[in-house]
């Protein structure tokens, strides 16, 4: 029997994710977060617990009962670089094999590291100034938050695992002895990495003897051959440097939850064209190779894009990616840039895609918007501001240069704003817009400066908490001078703030203006009475029906359009202007929630604007749901474009829209119009999904209908089953428009 076709073994492939999906759906239960193509260990390896995710959220993992870690602290946790490093070591040495005979690399990650830590470092405790803050105003800190910034996959590939360990050795020489211990650190993942790289090798050579085809024999040894190589030499053809990039985004998703792949397109451009050029490689293989990388990983990357010098980088590659994502049509991160020196045809096939795949893949990122942006921040060159590569959710970073957990630090406008009203009230009586806005800066400064200390904190404490290791591995500088990523071993250090609940603070200002100080309906202190109430009686519930039906953010020309501008403008002001105690680190400001709508709903009581206390706040810089009638996408996109802090950082605009004419009838220019439309009006990123809203609101009542639908939920993606109730309504209520007028 031959080898299957490609095409039968993407169908081979995409049937097993779905077994694997529906597994740990079974298992782990929810999954509010990027399906990161994790593979249940076997059953008799495996325990769940429940434990924080990378990105700070709740969540149930699996653990493997086969590894268990050392402790360097009393309170059983093991921190630092010699702990983590010996540990993420033993751990890499100990995790299962995986090879899929049809896949055509090897490996796949079944456990993350960071669910066995038990907390940071207890010898660590925030001081109490920020904690007070923390909680007055509902900060989410970020303080010992890990990744959220890319690494530099160039590095790996040019040096090889031995290049690597070379160099921590030639630097280990050159500085102090107090750099000794985070050396040792780097060379034992680098040992973890090696021998988990060969343990998969060997377990493809036992497959291929008990392997009855001999085409496919033949295909498990040549793994067996490839990964025994790049277990120490850079890779020298293009399945070796997909392996060897596997390889490397599984190890950073396991150590600390990373998935920031990079400049995909850029890094496997050189091994494509010069065996494309040999006739060694044809595009079918490539693209099956590729799709290869995205089955065991949802990593976020750049395609496309501007190089040092402001030329575009899309090349054939880009365009295999597209097809890698669209064949396997799974959760995907795949970030397409968008911009005046940029191929336009990249944009039309993936507006195509999204018609034929409708699973919200690829998003946009707006090229020129963000590079002028980021030229605003002070000392940032040309150079570094094209060199940013979309690496998360929302967010870009410079691989291997930049450090600024991006995504990990939230302020809460609505809740500044709730501080600043209130004691207004307390203050004035009946005070003016004007003097509430005052108090919201002053408020604003505090909550600011409150993350900036923190920021510094962390910068001084991580390493004795939770070090970057395996991406110290493929940075510039963290080597050179034995800094870990966290503690000045990058180049460039620009913390980023987003905000959220921009929509609930600016419809809630406008409500207060409208019946409160221009019609004189009610009163402040009725209002202070229905907010303690939660809107209570049916008092309560005709007044907040009243502050409700004020014109909302997004409907065009209303005052909460002006205040959402205002409000944002003293958000971008009170963090751009400010700099980090003692080291004067720049900080970037953001709009963007994440799954933070949610937790942060929980905590926020009643707002003007008739939502109820522990409602979900608004999704990062969107408008409410509901802020027109006709749910108009073009209003909705200039209304975002409007509220960009313009720094580098962006406020995505998430847009779920069920087109009322085909592809075929024009509905591919008509998105391309509005993309484009976005982004010359000052808009950074656009998240969207070309949506069957029908199948969506079945799927909402009974998920099990539709396994296979895949959304974009945010900034990632995830399929809709795996999301929990509360997620997927955030979802259905984004669904208002049933057209792109």
């Amino acid at each position: 029997m031959p080898m299957p076709t490609i095409s039968e073994r993407i169908a081979h492939l995409t049937a097993k994710k779905a077994e694997y999906t529906l597994e740990k759906q079974q298992v782990v239960g929810y999954m509010d977060f990027d399906d990161h193509a994790l593979i249940l260990p076997p059953e008799h390896l495996r325990k769940t617990v429940e434990t924080i995710s990378g990105s700070g959220m709740p969540i149930r993992d699996v653990t493997l009962s086969c590894f268990t870690p050392t402790p360097t602290h009393s309170n059983g946790g093991f921190y630092g670089p010699l702990g983590q490093g010996r540990n993420f070591r033993d751990f890499l040495l100990a995790h299962p094999p995986f090879i899929d005979p049809l896949c055509g690399l090897a490996g796949g990650y079944m456990c993350n590291f960071n669910s066995y830590r038990v907390g940071p470092n207890p010898d660590l405790p925030i001081p109490a100034d920020i904690a007070e803050n923390i909680k007055k105003y509902m900060l989410v800190p970020g303080i010992f938050a890990g990744q959220h910034f890319c690494q530099d996959l160039q590095i790996g590939l040019d040096l090889g695992w031995d290049g690597i360990r070379d160099k921590i050795a030639k630097y280990r020489a050159l500085n102090g002895l107090d750099k000794h211990d985070f050396y040792d650190g780097l060379d034992m993942v680098v040992e973890g990495i090696q021998g988990w790289i060969e343990h998969n090798a060997l377990y493809a050579l036992e497959l291929s003897k008990a392997e009855p085809d001999p085409e496919i024999s033949a295909h498990l040894v040549n793994l067996h051959d490839i990964n025994m190589r790049i277990a120490h030499e850079p890779p020298r053809t293009f399945i070796e440097a997909c392996q060897f990039i596997l390889w490397s985004t599984m190890m950073f998703r396991m150590y600390n939850g990373s998935g920031s792949l990079g400049r995909l397109d850029v890094l496997l451009y050189p091994y494509y064209k010069r065996e494309v050029e040999a006739g060694e490689l044809d595009d079918e293989t490539a693209t099956f190779l590729i799709a290869c990388i995205f089955l065991r990983d949802t990593a976020y990357l750049h395609n496309g894009g501007y190089d040092e010098e402001g030329n575009d980088t899309t090349n054939p590659v880009s365009f295999l990616i597209l097809e890698a994502v669209h064949m396997l049509r799974i959760p995907s991160n795949i970030g397409v840039c968008v911009g005046k020196g940029i191929d336009r045809q990249l944009l039309r096939r993936s507006v195509e895609m999204q018609f034929e795949g409708k699973t919200g893949n690829p998003r946009f990122v707006g090229a020129d918007p963000l590079v002028e942006g980021m030229l605003r921040n002070e000392g940032v060159t040309t150079v570094q501001a094209r060199m940013r590569t979309n690496s998360g959710c929302h967010w870009l970073a410079i691989p291997g240069r930049e450090y600024s957990i991006m995504d990990c630090v939230k302020i809460n406008i609505a809740r500044v704003l709730e501080i600043a009203l209130r004691e207004a009230v307390e203050e004035y009586g009946a005070p003016s817009i004007e003097q509430i806005k005052d108090l919201y800066r002053h408020h604003m400064g505090i909550a600011v400066d409150t993350l900036a200390k923190g920021f510094t904190f962390s910068y001084e404490n991580q390493i004795k908490n939770s070090p970057e290791l395996p991406l110290d591995l493929m940075c510039h500088g963290t080597i050179e001078q034995g800094l870990d990523a966290s503690n000045g071993g990058v180049e460039l250090y620009l913390w980023c703030i987003d905000g959220a609940a921009l929509a609930v603070a600016a419809d809630s200002l406008a409500a207060v203006e409208q019946r409160i100080v221009d019609e004189g309906r009610y009163t402040f202190a009725q209002l202070i009475d229905f907010l303690d109430s939660d809107w209570g009686g049916d008092e309560g519930e005709v007044a907040r029906l009243f502050f409700a039906s004020v014109d909302k953010f997004g409907k065009g020309g209303s005052a909460a359009d002006i205040y959402a501008q205002e409000l944002t403008q003293i958000f971008t002001e009170e963090v751009a202007s400010r700099r980090t105690p003692k080291y004067g680190h720049g900080m970037c400001p953001g709009l963007f929630s994440w799954a933070n709508t949610i937790p942060m709903g929980k905590k926020l009581g009643a707002t003007p604007n008739g939502r109820h206390k522990g409602e979900p706040i608004s999704h990062g810089a969107n408008p409410n749901p509901g802020f027109r009638d006709d749910g108009a996408a073009t209003a909705m996109s200039r209304a975002i474009a409007r509220v960009q802090p313009g720094r580098g950082n962006t406020a995505p605009m998430q847009i779920e829209i069920e087109p009322s004419i085909t592809a075929e009838e024009g509905g591919v220019e008509l998105i391309m119009a509005l993309i484009e439309d976005h982004f010359d009006n000052g808009g950074t990123l656009i998240n969207l999904n070309v949506i069957d809203a029908d199948r969506v609101l079945e799927a909402h009542k009974d998920p099990s209908a539709h396994p296979d639908l895949v959304v974009r939920v945010t900034g990632f993606s995830a399929y809709f089953a795996s999301l929990s109730p509360q997620f997927r309504q955030l979802v259905v209520d984004r669904i208002l428009d049933k057209n792109i007028s």
